[in-house]
């Protein structure tokens, strides 16, 4: 009952899709003891990110419907915000955090709400147009506001002690089978995003499973349906359109306090929108959970396919052809082979094809 109202009565509804989430939510929470190193957690914290980045996507795009180029701008400003909050203090604190965030939230719903407004009386394709010229037109800026956001070199910045990887809990690593963990500030700081990352995807989930959220799924599959029904759709996808901005901007706040640095390429970048968009494929649209599996599956191929390029080069050395198209360089050709397989053999994302297996073998038994 208590995991009913947790996961606000959205359950998996499929015994391999519960399996896959625990795994990869444990695999996450014990993430820093299960594979120690500096690349395995910094590439368990780019996955958090991301979760709650593509989820605060998914609420837009996957049950609401709008199309939006602009979601990469609420990532940049939530992590501009603290970058440029801690970069202005001479002592780093909770204080100038908080502020950086909160400050962030506000640019993020002004613009959020202008978008919304002025832009969602139009049709889909010119509205998504309009936000890619608006997240053009802000990347430029950023760039180009040395003395305010650094400009193409970024934003450096320390953080609050308890959050720098020179504080430590222990003065011996703790030491277990797969290797010693460091007890200091990095560690501490990503229990922080874990902690967040998990409270930003459960209140997604609510909004979703909410009676506002099953009026965004109606706008979604009819809008002019549910007009006629009496519902303002034009409110409705406006205040959408300033949650996902606003989850987006936290997301990015994560980041730059994980990251301790933030620049254009950093937050801002067009390939992050990109990613977003592959990964809510990957994962299946309208399905808070691919969010979850696709940001896994996609982080991990990106932080690891070279390495695996090279490993299967070296093995097929003495095998013509092979040894040249299994280079490391050749990782994006790869990465676009796997995502054309994916979207092929999952075309309603991995979420909603362990979904569909679920209900056939159920339909099966009850023949």
């Amino acid at each position: 009952m208590m995991l009913h109202r947790l996961l606000s009565n959205d359950l998996p509804r499929s015994r391999w899709l519960a399996a896959l989430l625990v795994i990869l939510f444990l695999g996450l929470a014990f993430a820093p003891f299960l594979f120690p190193g500096v690349k395995a957690l910094n590439v368990a914290a780019k996955v958090l990110v991301f979760v709650a980045l593509v989820a605060s996507f998914d609420l837009l795009l996957g049950y609401t419907g709008i199309v939006s180029f602009a979601h990469t701008m609420f990532f940049g400003i939530g992590a501009y915000g603290v970058a440029i909050a801690l970069s202005a203090v001479e002592e780093p604190s909770w204080g100038a955090i908080a502020l950086g965030v909160l400050c962030a939230l506000a640019v993020s719903l002004v613009l959020s709400l202008m978008i919304g407004l002025f832009s969602l009386r139009v049709r889909a394709i010119f509205f998504a147009m309009i936000t890619l010229a608006v997240a053009s037109a802000f990347l430029t800026l950023a760039s180009q506001l040395s003395d305010f956001t650094g400009g193409e070199d970024g934003l450096s910045f320390s953080v609050p002690e308890l959050l720098s990887p020179g504080f430590t809990l222990t003065e011996e690593p703790l030491v277990t089978p797969l290797g010693e963990v460091d007890l200091n500030g990095k560690l501490i700081t990503y229990y922080l995003i874990f902690a967040a990352v998990t409270a930003i995807f459960l209140t997604i989930l609510r909004i979703v499973n909410s009676p506002f959220g099953r009026v965004l799924q109606a706008i979604r599959e009819n809008d002019f349906r549910a007009e006629a029904l009496g519902y303002r759709t034009v409110v409705y996808r406006t205040l959408s359109n300033v949650l996902s901005a606003g989850f987006a901007t936290l997301a990015g706040c994560l980041l730059a306090l994980w990251l301790r640095y933030n620049g254009p390429d950093t937050s801002l970048s067009f390939e992050i929108m990109l990613d977003i968009l592959l990964i809510v494929v990957i994962g299946g649209m309208g399905t808070l959970y691919g969010a979850l599996i696709g940001s896994v599956l996609f982080v991990l191929a990106q932080s690891y396919l070279q390495d695996l390029l090279r490993m299967a080069g070296e093995a097929t050395a003495g095998i013509p052809l092979l040894p040249a198209l299994l280079t490391p360089d050749r990782w994006l050709l790869w990465m676009g082979v796997l995502f054309v397989l994916s979207v092929y053999y999952f075309p309603t994302g991995i979420v909603g094809k362990l979904r569909e297996r679920s209900v056939l073998a159920k339909l099966r038994g009850l023949k």
